[in-house]
């Protein structure tokens, strides 16, 4: 069974990039938005650091500055964005 389709308007300049990201990645524009849209699944150890942090904070230990972090934010999507622990 096919799924329904739908059409969405966007600018010839957002159409272009979803074109050649999905062309980059070899799938079309359909399966490229699935995959972005998609949730990610974090691993175990992901889970497990994420449990770490989350008990030092509740233990009261020092966090990161809020300024540090705007600024890290700021970086997605730019040519100067790092994981945040390769910053």
């Amino acid at each position: 069974m096919t799924a329904a389709k739908r059409t969405i308007d966007v600018d010839a300049a957002t159409a272009a990039a979803l074109e050649s990201r999905a062309a980059e990645a070899g799938l079309s524009v359909s399966e490229l938005l699935a995959e972005i849209l998609a949730p990610a699944e974090a691993s175990p150890a992901d889970m497990a650091k994420l449990d770490r942090q989350w008990a030092a904070i509740k233990a009261g230990e020092p966090t990161e500055p809020h300024e540090d972090v705007v600024r890290w934010l700021d970086t997605w999507g730019t040519l100067g964005y790092r994981a945040w622990d390769d910053r």
